[in-house]
């Protein structure tokens, strides 16, 4: 090997320490490797940047917009939430989140599933008194069990798909990995079910809402024709039990139900009087078909543009003395007061007849442009949007489902390749109106496509090196003694290994070579040992800083890092042994 090897090897063992020791972000770590190599002439120009032009890097990138597009539009919200809505208890809600989401991955990016569940889990555990932790570990490695069953399950599986069309050993087909990947996931399912709870963690939420409590609302909500709660009693709807929020009573027709029973039934036209936190009041207003009451009696405009902001009346405010119908505050604000906060106490009422005084905080459903009008404004001390309380387009959620549809078959009848199909999808999303361009824009992870492009170009530079092989022939000197087989048993916990410690398109890309290398060593055909790579680097479950959706719900659950050890570590296991067992059947040596 020549000095252009060794100096390959050394970049690829300074980013992998880079990575482990988060000297910087995967991507500039990874882009710092790829320019040193082109820096020192082992990569041309056009080796260095072709990894970005590679069709499945941008495939990757079209699939978090239409990802998106669902998320957007609650078509997830709409199918698996109301299956999660029946669940009476802890097991039958796993049971009600797991298979679905599963399924769901096997078509979506995992992230933006675990992204648009997890708020829904954890609401709908918080209405049934459990505790989220109970929920959310087995919520993320679901959307990783799918992953496997398809091509586009996830970014992972796409960077070896772009690999191997690099390598002219042809893309992964569409349902290639599911003869491995469906034993995959119902051995994981099973074991989420049945083995995981006795392992999960069983913690109180954290204590945001002890925070929370200086700033408490009397907040009435409208029941719309289509809200899932009507004809739910209050105990089935989980109203009951809400955390840090109180439902005081039930307007129905002028007439006042108060005190709110368990077994009082909501319907139709109802308004919910709440009394509570504010964080509480943004989760209530997803369940759609719930809107919040303004000042004018009216139920808030429901446009998908709008948002919840808290702004505090200052003294030398012109609403002062007021109150809120003789301000005509919608008119002057552009926009309408669903709330009113005083010196640490909820001020109840009809909103238009509260009276403001200096110090009171208003919230407010806006428009996008409140926060830049008035953020400097004399009439308010203070302006914040509240986070995470974008309006859903439920309307557009049966068309963004159809696109999805349609965009699976084309990719896997072979009408359209998986990128082109993916960016057709993405652009009817857009032209739908299921997400708008913004939304679109800021829905791509760019760093996650910094990643594989960088990657690719550094697997490049193992193979042509001769690095690559200088690193299999140790793996196959000390495993090919005992037969391929071995050989792919070392590949896939090394590629495991890598995954669970660094961020996993890297892994996979820089075991892409070993792999094809080992296999040529040990005289095995090197398709089942790229699969094995690919399979690792999905199914990695030990590690909440290896994989996105770990993250996604390591705060919200509460979770230390050995729960996902603890968790994790078994269903490493049981995905490796039914890995190693098919591999060689589906793909023979």
């Amino acid at each position: 090997m020549e000095w252009q090897g060794w100096l390959t090897l050394a970049v690829v063992v300074l980013t992998l320490f880079g990575m482990v020791r988060e000297v910087a972000g995967p991507d500039l770590v990874m882009m710092a490797g790829l320019f040193t190599l082109a820096a020192f002439g082992v990569l041309t120009p056009r080796e260095t940047f072709e990894g970005f032009a590679n069709p499945a890097l941008a495939a990757v990138g079209a699939l978090f917009i239409a990802s998106a597009a669902l998320r957007e539009t609650g078509a997830l919200e709409a199918t698996i939430g109301r299956l999660l809505d029946r669940a009476r208890s802890e097991r039958g809600g796993r049971a009600r989140i797991c298979p679905p989401v599963a399924l769901l991955s096997a078509f979506l990016n995992n992230a933006p599933v675990v992204a648009m569940m997890t708020p829904t889990v954890i609401d709908w555990a918080r209405r049934r008194g459990l505790s989220p932790s109970r929920f959310l570990i087995p919520l993320s490695y679901s959307a990783i069990l799918g992953s496997p069953i398809t091509v586009i399950g996830t970014s992972t599986v796409l960077t070896v798909s772009g690999l191997l069309a690099q390598a002219g050993m042809g893309e992964i087909g569409f349902f290639e990995l599911a003869p491995v990947g469906i034993p995959i996931a119902i051995a994981g399912l099973v074991y989420l079910l049945f083995g995981a709870p006795h392992l999960l963690p069983n913690r109180s939420e954290p204590s945001e809402i002890l925070g929370d409590r200086r700033r408490e609302y009397t907040a009435s909500m409208m029941v719309e024709e289509q809200c899932p709660l009507i004809d739910q009693t209050v105990e089935d709807a989980g109203l009951r039990h809400l955390p840090g929020l109180f439902l005081v009573e039930i307007d129905r027709a002028g007439h006042a139900i108060t005190p709110v029973g368990p077994d009082e039934v909501i319907r139709a036209g109802d308004r919910l009087v709440f009394a509570g936190v504010v964080s509480t009041i943004v989760e209530l207003q997803r369940i759609r078909g719930l809107v919040p009451v303004t000042d004018d009696e009216e139920p808030a405009p429901n446009r998908p543009e709008h948002r919840l902001v808290e702004a505090v009346v200052s003294s030398s405010s012109p609403l002062i003395n007021q109150s809120i119908r003789e301000t005509n505050f919608r008119t002057v604000y552009d926009a309408a007061v669903i709330a009113v906060h005083r010196n640490a106490e909820r001020v109840g009422g009809k909103i238009g007849e509260i009276v403001l005084e200096a110090g009171d905080t208003l919230l407010l459903q806006g428009a996008p442009g409140f926060l830049r009008a008035h953020r400097n404004s004399r009439d308010f001390y203070l302006v914040s949007e509240i986070a995470g309380t974008e309006t859903t387009r439920y309307d557009r959620a049966g068309i963004a489902i159809v696109i999805l549809v349609l965009m699976v078959l084309a990719a896997s009848l072979g009408a359209y390749p998986i990128a082109i199909a993916a960016f057709l999808a993405a652009g009817l999303m857009i032209l739908t109106r299921s997400i708008s361009g913004s939304a679109a824009r800021r829905s791509v992870e760019w760093s996650i496509l910094i990643v594989i492009g960088a990657s690719f170009g550094i697997a490049y530079a193992m193979q042509k090196t001769g690095a690559a092989v200088a690193v299999a022939g140790l793996i196959a000197g000390a495993a090919g003694s005992l037969g391929p087989l071995a050989a792919l048993l070392v590949i896939y916990l090394t590629t495991l290994l890598m995954a669970e410690t660094l961020h996993h398109n890297a892994a996979v890309a820089l075991m892409f070579p070993i792999a094809v290398e080992t296999a040529n060593l040990v005289g095995a055909e090197p398709r089942g040992f790229v699969m094995a790579v690919a399979i690792a680097g999905c199914c990695s479950f030990a590690s909440p800083v290896a994989y996105q959706t770990h993250l996604i719900v390591y705060g919200p659950g509460g979770y230390r890092f050995t729960d996902f050890v603890r968790v994790g570590l078994p269903l490493n296991a049981v995905c490796a042994a039914i890995a190693i067992g098919l591999i060689p059947l589906v793909w023979p040596f």
